[in-house]
C-alpha cells in the first residue's frame, strides 16, 4: 500500500495542518492501495501564499528557461512511464497498454510540446497603433477530475507554469497517487520553490478554499457541471478568471451516405473508451431509421468486443468504473433505460460474468431511445450507448442540439462538404 503522508508546498514536502486521511481505492480489487493527506484550507493559504511569493521571479524568467524546466518535466514522466501507467490503471481501471498511451503518453507530450509553442507564441503584438501585450495572469488554482487525472493536471499546470504562472493543484481525491509521481518529478528538476504547489483532499475543502482565496488570480476546473457552478459562484467573489470543462452528452451523428460499419464500430470505441468515463464521449450515436436494424447488429457485435476484466490482463479492453458509487449511478442509469421503455441490445444492470469483486458493468448499448429519455438527455458516465433514431438530416440536427450539454460531437458522411 501506498502511504503519502506530506503534501508539496514552496519546494519542499511537508505535513497537513489536519490529521485526516483519504484512502484510495483500487477500482479492480475494491481493495485500500494508498492513502493520502485530506488537506484543509489552511494548507492552500500556505500553498496560495508560497505561490504568491515565487509568481514575480518566475515571471521574469526567460521563456527558455521556462521551456527547459518543462522538457525535464516531459522527460522524467518518461522515465517513469510503467510506475505511472500501472498506478493509474489501478487508480482508474483503464487497462494497462492503454493507460501507457493515453494516461502517460498524452501528460509526456503536453509538457513536452511546451517548448516549441513557447518558441512561436506571440507575447506581443501590434494591432494598428496598439501594442498588445500577453502576461501572465498571476497564481492559478487547478482542480482536476479522476477519469484522466495525469492527462488533466498536465493541460492545466504545463500551459500554466509555461505562461510564467504559479500553480496550486487539488487532484481529484479519488485519483490522487499519480499527482504526487508528478510533484516528485517537479522536485527533481528543481523548478523554483513556490513555482507548483500540491494541496490533496475533497473539493469542498480543498476546491472550495482555491476558488474563494483572493490571492488565486484565476482557476481552471474541469469535472461536473454541478460542481462547476459551484466554482464559478465561488470565484465570482473576487472576480477571479475561470475557466471550466464540464459534463458532455455528445452526439455522433451518421449520415445516410455513411459507411455504416466504420462508422458504428468507431462510433462504439468513442463512447466506451475508458469504460465510458469520458466527458467527451459520443454517447449518443444518432442513425437513419431505414438504417437501424443495421446499425444494431454492427453495433452489438463492436460492443462485445469490449471484454471487461482486469486492467492488467492482456485480454481486456474494459477496465471497471472508478468507484462503487460510479457503478451504481451507471446500473441506476441502465435501468431507467429498461424502465423508459429503451431497447437493450446487449449488457445490463448484472455485473459481467466472474466479475462480481470489481467495478465492473457490462458493456450496453440501447436502441429505440427517444431524445426525451433519461439516458439521452443525462451524463451517463459509463459503457452505454443509446441509438437514437432520425428520419431526416433536419430532425437528426434538432435531436443533436437537443440537451443542454454542448462539449463535443461528430458526424459521419461520404461527403466531407455535407
Amino acid at each position: 500500500m501506498e502511504i503519502r503522508d506530506r503534501i508539496y508546498i514552496d519546494g519542499a514536502w511537508v505535513p497537513s495542518s489536519g490529521t485526516g486521511t483519504i484512502d484510495v481505492i483500487n477500482s479492480t480489487t475494491e481493495e485500500v492501495m494508498g492513502r493520502v493527506p485530506a488537506g484543509t484550507a489552511e494548507d492552500v493559504a500556505r500553498a496560495v501564499a508560497a505561490a504568491k511569493a515565487a509568481f514575480p521571479a518566475w515571471a521574469d524568467t526567460p521563456r527558455e528557461e521556462r521551456a527547459k524546466y518543462l522538457q525535464r518535466i516531459s522527460e522524467g514522466l518518461g522515465a517513469r512511464t510503467e510506475e505511472l501507467a500501472a498506478t493509474i490503471a489501478r487508480e482508474v481501471g483503464m487497462p494497462l497498454t492503454l493507460s501507457r498511451i493515453i494516461q502517460v503518453g498524452l501528460p509526456m507530450m503536453t509538457f513536452g510540446s511546451m517548448p516549441q509553442i513557447l518558441d512561436t507564441f506571440g507575447f506581443e503584438e501590434r494591432i494598428g497603433n496598439s501594442l498588445v501585450v500577453r502576461e501572465p495572469v498571476g497564481v492559478v488554482g487547478c482542480i482536476t477530475p479522476w477519469n484522466y487525472p495525469l492527462h488533466q493536471i498536465a493541460a492545466k499546470v504545463g500551459p500554466a507554469l509555461a505562461a510564467g504562472c504559479t500553480v496550486v493543484l487539488k487532484p481529484s481525491e479519488v485519483a490522487p497517487l499519480n499527482a504526487f509521481i508528478l510533484a516528485e518529478i517537479i522536485d527533481a528538476v528543481g523548478l523554483p520553490p513556490g513555482g507548483f504547489n500540491l494541496v490533496c483532499g475533497t473539493g469542498p475543502v480543498v476546491g472550495e478554499a482555491i476558488a474563494s482565496h483572493p490571492d488565486v488570480d484565476m482557476v481552471s476546473f474541469t469535472g461536473s457541471t454541478r460542481a462547476g457552478r459551484r466554482v464559478s459562484e465561488l470565484a465570482s467573489a473576487t472576480v477571479k478568471r475561470v475557466t471550466l470543462e464540464l459534463g458532455g452528452k455528445s452526439p455522433n451523428v451518421i449520415l445516410d451516405d455513411a459507411d455504416l460499419e466504420r462508422a458504428v464500430t468507431d462510433g462504439v470505441g468513442k463512447c466506451f473508451l475508458n469504460s465510458g468515463q469520458t466527458c467527451s464521449a459520443l454517447t449518443r450515436m444518432l442513425v437513419p431509421r431505414s438504417r437501424l436494424a443495421e446499425a444494431e447488429e454492427i453495433a452489438v457485435r463492436a460492443a462485445e468486443t469490449y471484454t471487461p476484466g482486469d486492467p492488467f490482463a492482456d485480454t481486456t479492453r474494459l477496465g471497471p468504473l472508478v468507484s462503487a458509487a460510479q457503478r451504481e449511478r451507471v446500473r441506476a442509469y441502465i435501468a431507467k433505460g429498461i424502465e423508459e421503455g429503451a431497447k437493450l441490445l446487449t449488457g445490463g444492470i448484472e455485473p459481467p460474468e466472474g466479475l462480481e469483486r470489481g467495478y465492473f458493468v457490462r458493456p450496453t448499448v440501447f436502441s429505440e431511445v427517444r431524445p426525451d429519455m433519461t439516458i439521452a438527455q443525462e451524463e451517463i458516465f459509463g459503457p452505454v450507448l443509446s441509438i437514437i433514431p432520425y428520419t431526416t438530416e433536419e430532425e437528426a440536427i434538432e435531436i443533436a442540439n437537443g440537451t443542454i450539454y454542448g462539449l463535443a460531437g461528430g458526424v459521419w458522411s461520404a461527403d466531407p462538404d455535407r
